[in-house]
């Protein structure tokens, strides 16, 4: 599938370790454009200073989970598009459950590869719909 290499991804983290592991994944992929922040306030602002193509989002964060981050964003009209891939450790099903009530449209469970990083983000950017049955990686 193709993927558009050079559109703006926000990547949503409160663990500086792991913004840059996921960088460095998207960085390999081929993705240029790739800004973060450090909660959900912060990436609600970023959103409204920038269109970004894609939205990775940690869920267990604070202040604003990413799970409250995704609320906000499917609530804001001009945001509710905005593709929307979480990120969390935990495989508990009524998370997946949660999230994709909310709108989430892809979901990914710690540790993955750059394999699976790439595709969910081909899923999500080709409109796929998430089986949340299958949760794993």
């Amino acid at each position: 599938m193709f993927l558009d290499l050079s559109m703006p991804i926000l990547l949503v983290d409160d663990y500086q370790t792991m913004v840059r592991v996921i960088r460095n994944l998207l960085k390999q992929l081929g993705f240029k454009e790739i800004d973060d922040a450090s909660d959900g306030t912060a990436a609600l602002e970023r959103l409204k200073d920038r269109k970004y193509g894609l939205v990775i989002s940690d869920w267990n964060m604070g202040p604003m989970t990413g799970y409250e981050l995704l609320q906000h964003v499917r609530a804001d009209e001009t945001l509710r598009l905005t593709p929307f891939l979480m990120i969390t450790a935990e495989s508990k099903i009524e998370n997946v459950i949660a999230a994709k009530k909310a709108g989430v449209n892809n979901y990914i469970i710690k540790p993955f590869t750059s394999v699976t990083l790439k595709a969910k983000i081909e899923a999500v950017c080709h409109g796929e719909i998430a089986n949340i049955n299958r949760i794993a990686g």
